[in-house]
């Protein structure tokens, strides 16, 4: 490992933002290290969030398929969940996306230094191995620490009843019922994937609808479709307190309900999925004044702290806390240090995925927001809806719940946002991506021919409400 000779990019992290960083920091011809402060590559999106997670989804799907494959001529009988395979299952798919993680940086040359790592001055690090302190020089430091799970005072969490994602990934075996405390992308795909093992699940969020940051329609349809499917769905209701069992058995869950009445729920496992807060502690940003506002690093539109040559991407910034976000800033940040060309990114571009059924996928403006940007801008907006019922691939997949919508500026047709509810939305999503990145409008998106017969006629069908109304419909 270099010491005097130092390195151009030191990165304290390898999550989905750190690791990205360090490839594309390695192909640009930097001499770049990583410091890891646990044993394995990967942070908590490939070990305990975005990949188990969605290992588990799949299985949810796939139950939830069987469940109904005689509606399509298949006869299938003795479905159940079988636990111990599915955790085989996970465990397995962490460990051969993590080795990818450690080949990748082997043959892009980026070398990797196992301990804490800590910001000690200028192009400067400490990093606390298992046996010594090693002093790293660096031209360049990303910091890319990721964030740890949030708790409220009233629920204090203990890794055994009271639990984050990171435990409900790792139990040994089903529980029978679940609570969870928050209904944003984590709270839903939780609540989403238990129903469908046949767990009994109660979701409560203290705001007034589910996935808040969504379009309101959205959240309307993904509360309808959860209140159908049995999962208990408690909006506007504060969790005041709980009570474990001294056995350990499950947990009591005391809340208020919206008209002020009190009540209480016994469950075996209560998640708690009220958000996540930025890991900045103890690593020496305020030392070498990088500042910070309310736990986030403050960077410019390079990912370039307040202190030169010292950058922060993901989830230690305020910027949406998404893997495909982190990952986009370590490009950025690693580009920018090597001198290229590069233009910031545009955050309302920004795609968001909730993986639960059925699946929510968003970006840009929701209707709302489009309609407050106008009031002030002075233009209308205009908005489309076309629904996955009267799409003939939703129909052949028995999967015809949600919708697409599509919100644009009347007078020259521009694209403000697209909202989708409804089988594969995540998939659906990038295509409204590109569309906003090449400034498409409603009218050309509406003129691209897409294949039938495929969900993403939807998509079409949307943009064709714009101007004329929906021709399936």
């Amino acid at each position: 490992m270099a010491n005097e000779t130092g390195y151009d990019v030191a990165i304290l992290g390898s999550g989905p933002g750190g690791y990205v960083a360090a490839i594309r920091a390695g192909q640009l011809g930097l001499k770049t290290l990583v410091v890891e402060k646990d044993p394995h590559f990967g942070g908590t999106c490939l070990h305990v969030g975005c990949i188990p997670s969605k290992v588990f989804l799949y299985t949810a799907e796939l139950l939830d398929r069987l469940r109904r494959a005689g509606d399509q001529g298949v006869i299938v009988e003795g479905v159940r969940l079988d636990w111990p395979a599915l955790m085989t299952r996970k465990n397995r798919i962490i460990k051969k996306n993590a080795g990818g993680v450690a080949y990748l940086f082997r043959k892009n040359n980026v070398e990797t230094l196992t301990g804490f790592g800590r910001i000690v001055g200028a192009g400067k690090l400490e990093v606390q191995t298992e046996d010594a302190v090693k002093t790293v020089a660096a031209t360049n430091i990303i910091v890319a620490t990721g964030s740890a799970p949030r708790s409220i005072p009233s629920v204090p969490i203990d890794g055994q009843t009271i639990v984050t994602n990171s435990e409900m990934l790792a139990l040994t075996s089903q529980p029978e019922s679940i609570g969870v405390i928050g209904a944003g992308a984590v709270g839903v795909e939780f609540a989403s994937m238990f129903h469908s093992f046949g767990t009994k699940v109660v979701l409560i969020e203290v705001l007034p609808r589910i996935v808040p940051v969504e379009d309101e329609e959205v959240s309307d349809e993904l509360y309808k479709s959860f209140t159908k499917r049995g999962i208990e769905t408690l909006t506007e209701t504060r969790v005041d307190g709980v009570k474990v069992a001294s056995d350990g058995s499950g947990v009591e869950v005391q809340f208020t309900r919206p008209d002020g009445t009190k009540d209480t729920r016994k469950v075996t496992k209560l998640l708690v999925a009220v958000g996540r807060k930025a890991r900045t502690e103890n690593i020496g940003l305020e030392e070498v004044g990088a500042k910070l506002e309310r736990g986030n690093v403050v960077v410019d539109e390079f990912m370039e702290t307040t202190a030169k040559g010292i950058y922060a991407i993901g989830d230690v910034v305020a910027t949406q806390q998404l893997a495909h976000v982190a990952s986009a800033e370590g490009i950025l940040a690693v580009e920018r240090i090597a001198g290229r060309a590069v233009k910031p990114l545009n955050y309302l571009h920004m795609p968001g995925a909730t993986y639960c059924t059925p699946e929510v996928a968003s970006v840009g403006l929701t209707e709302a927001a489009a309609i407050e940007n106008a009031n002030a801008n002075r233009y209308e907006v205009k908005v489309s809806k076309f629904p996955f019922a009267a799409s003939p691939k939703a129909t052949i997949l028995g999967d015809t719940e949600g919708f697409v919508k599509v919100v644009s500026e009347s007078k020259y047709g521009e694209l403000l946002g697209v909202h989708i509810i409804g089988p594969h939305a995540t998939d659906l999503i990038a295509e409204a991506v590109v569309a906003l990145e090449h400034e498409a409008t409603a009218e050309s998106l509406m003129h691209a021919v897409h294949a039938h017969p495929t969900l993403s006629e939807a998509v079409a069908e949307a943009a064709h409400g714009a101007y004329e109304l929906p021709l399936h419909v």
